[in-house]
């Protein structure tokens, strides 16, 4: 299994390109889609929410998306499922107002159903995979196959998994499959508000598992690698524009920005598959 963690970053050239590509494509991408360009349109606000699991990503491509076309990207942040004050389900019951929404494409797909984003908006951005991190300085578990990874479970003394999408696959049904819920319920802890690698950090849990793309940018801890494929869940992260959007043009023109294939080459260095090629 080719390690995620392993992959080089591209040299300062080829970035030099890819952001030349970015900006280009942020500035023509309104012609190319039949809108109307930016240059055309007076700069304004998005309003945008997004989970963590596309958040490395689009971290590095909003600035780059404000530098070509003038627009300013107001960013909230929340986990895609679950009740916790800040999830973006609890936002949107509330009746926060956002203009696009970034999250796993089942939590998308269900605030559509609820009338809180738009039907057939909906563009997937990337396909994301589920990694475990530890701290650095201590033994790299074994979880290259799917009974290494049970060992490693019932050998762990605590482990932290995610209160969004990753983490409610883990416990309600890798756990049993495994047949290591019962073992769980006293070692396993669900992280709510905060990133399971700033808990492992701490040395709070011993084993941290989340999205790749949320365990990479924690550079003090050790990568181990992603889940066995037998037991693997990729999840894509999409986005979709929100019911009474603002401006649902400028909406529009950055998620198409954010899924462009000039935005692949990040989205892939982030530890996810952009969406045009994991199809």
């Amino acid at each position: 299994m080719t390690s995620i963690a392993s992959t080089p970053l591209p040299p300062a050239g080829l970035r030099r390109r890819t952001v030349g590509a970015l900006l280009g494509t942020a500035l023509t991408l309104g012609l190319t889609f039949g809108a109307a360009a930016p240059a055309a349109v007076q700069a304004g606000e998005i309003r945008v929410v997004t989970s963590g699991g596309f958040s490395a990503a689009y971290d590095q491509l909003v600035p780059l998306y404000e530098q070509a076309t003038g627009h300013k990207v107001v960013t909230e942040r929340g986990a895609s499922i679950g009740n916790a004050p800040d999830s973006i389900p609890s936002r949107m019951a509330r009746g926060e107002q956002f203009d696009v929404i970034i999250l796993a494409d089942s939590a998308l797909d269900k605030l559509a159903a609820e009338g809180k984003v738009q039907p057939g908006s909906r563009v997937d951005l990337g396909r994301s995979m589920i990694g475990l991190s530890v701290r650095k300085g201590t033994p790299k578990p074994d979880i290259s196959t799917v009974e290494a990874l049970k060992q490693t479970l019932l050998n762990a003394k605590s482990v932290a998994y995610s209160a969004s999408a990753s983490g409610t696959y883990l416990s309600n049904e890798l756990f049993p499959r495994l047949g290591v819920a019962e073992q769980m319920k006293t070692k396993a802890t669900k992280i709510f508000s905060e990133r399971v690698g700033a808990v492992v950090l701490r040395g709070d849990a011993e084993l941290g598992f989340q999205q790749v793309s949320e365990l990479l940018p924690f550079k003090e801890l050790d990568f181990v690698g992603p889940l066995p494929d037998e037991v693997q869940q990729r999840v894509f992260f999409s986005a979709g524009l929100a019911v009474g959007a603002r401006d649902p043009e400028a909406a529009r023109h950055l998620i198409r920005y954010l899924a462009s294939p000039a935005a692949a080459g990040i989205v892939r260095s982030t530890g996810m598959e952009p969406a045009a090629a994991a199809r």
